[in-house]
């Protein structure tokens, strides 16, 4: 070091050798500026087998509903769909007279409750009922004493989301819920034996093509 500082002073330079900083100084920095709510870290990590995490807060559940109305019977139908694009259908027989704008309010309030049950928050709700989604959004006066109550329920319900929007679609953009709320309508259920969901599968060749030999 001797030999560095003779050269240096050829050139003016002057060395100065760096001071040492005792541990105990960063310590005492950091104790004098320590904040009361202070909560130490918890590092464990219970869900191990968890192998990744998404956030799906900013995309919404949305519920398609339909009603069916006519002179086999009347039905509802409705499909939840989550943001993962998981489909969940419900459908129901309603053995009860009714118009058809009551069926679409019908089919309105069984996916309503159907997402508070889950938890769901926020929802976007689609029909192909102008006069049901223009009634619930207040742009469209609600005359029909029959709908009157239908609509004071549907608003009571939105007091369980924090954010629930209504559209109008198009009835071949509703075609789930169209043939949930068909179907059920014409189908003759019998009230002593409990009836099973309806599994739906897509078969994509015909079924004698198992039989062809190479």
């Amino acid at each position: 070091m001797a030999r560095w500082q003779f050269l240096l002073s050829e050139f003016d330079i002057v060395y100065v050798s760096q001071k040492v900083i005792k541990g105990s100084a960063i310590a005492e920095f950091l104790a004098s500026r320590a904040l009361e709510d202070y909560e130490p870290l918890n590092f464990d990590f219970p869900n191990e087998e968890l192998m990744c995490v998404a956030a799906t807060e900013d995309y919404p559940w949305k519920l398609n509903f339909d009603g069916a109305s006519n002179a086999v019977g009347n039905g509802i139908g409705a499909v939840l769909i989550s943001p993962n694009g998981d489909y969940y259908p419900f459908t129901c027989k309603l053995d009860f007279d009714c118009t058809n704008n009551m069926a679409e309010y019908e089919a309105c309030i069984m996916g309503l409750r159907t997402a508070i049950e889950r938890g769901i928050r926020t929802l976007e709700v689609y029909g192909d009922s102008a006069l049901v989604i223009y009634q619930l959004r207040g742009e469209w006066e609600t005359r029909d004493p029959k709908l009157i109550n239908y609509r004071k329920v549907v608003l009571g319900l939105l007091e369980e989301f924090d954010d629930i929007t209504f559209n109008y679609i198009p009835r071949d953009e509703n075609q789930m819920a169209d043939a949930l709320a068909t179907l059920s309508s014409m189908i003759k259920v019998n009230k002593e034996k409990e009836m099973r969901p309806i599994q739906m599968s897509i078969f994509e060749a015909p079924a004698h093509c198992c039989n062809i030999e190479e």
